[in-house]
């Protein structure tokens, strides 16, 4: 693989460096997860790796179809090898925020049965506090949804 161009692509390289042959790996979702994905395509053409990809979102999905990798739906795996994603905010504590963008739902999926998540954040998203940059994303299912709202604002959420 050629030098990295930027910091970022040495963040990704780096965190690409577990995959191996013979793994499914969880495809992130965002501008650092793309990043990510094109070059572990770069991979699977140099390297020859011969893995599996389960997309956690549709834009992910597009992505990886786009760069001819080989996907596997959700629905038919158990567990998944190795997942990267980006993260929102980060504090100091490295609890963070993720999710922000739409994709949360599936991005939780993936990564619950992932024996191993790497997320890629750089100092640009280092925060003193959770929710400076970023707002807390929550899904909620339409059964029981006035019940959550009401339960949400009880706690002085709102959005």
């Amino acid at each position: 693989m050629t030098e990295p161009a930027t910091q970022a692509d040495a963040l990704a390289i780096a965190a690409l460096a577990p995959v191996k042959s013979g793994m499914i790996v969880g495809l992130g979702t965002g501008r650092t997860a793309n990043r990510a994905t094109r070059l572990l395509s770069q991979r699977l053409r140099e390297e020859k790796l011969d893995i599996d990809c389960v997309c956690s979102s549709l834009a992910t999905e597009a992505l990886a179809r786009e760069l001819d990798m080989p996907i596997v739906p959700f629905n038919d795996i158990e567990y998944i090898d190795y997942t990267f994603d980006g993260a929102d905010e980060v504090d100091h504590d490295l609890r963070m925020l993720k999710g922000h963008h739409g994709a949360i739902t599936r991005q939780r999926l993936v990564a619950a049965v992932s024996r191993r998540c790497v997320y890629l954040a750089n100092e640009e998203k280092l925060v003193d506090h959770l929710g400076k940059k970023a707002l807390l994303a929550v899904t909620i299912i339409p059964f029981g949804i006035s019940s959550t709202r009401n339960r949400l604002r009880d706690m002085g959420l709102s959005g």
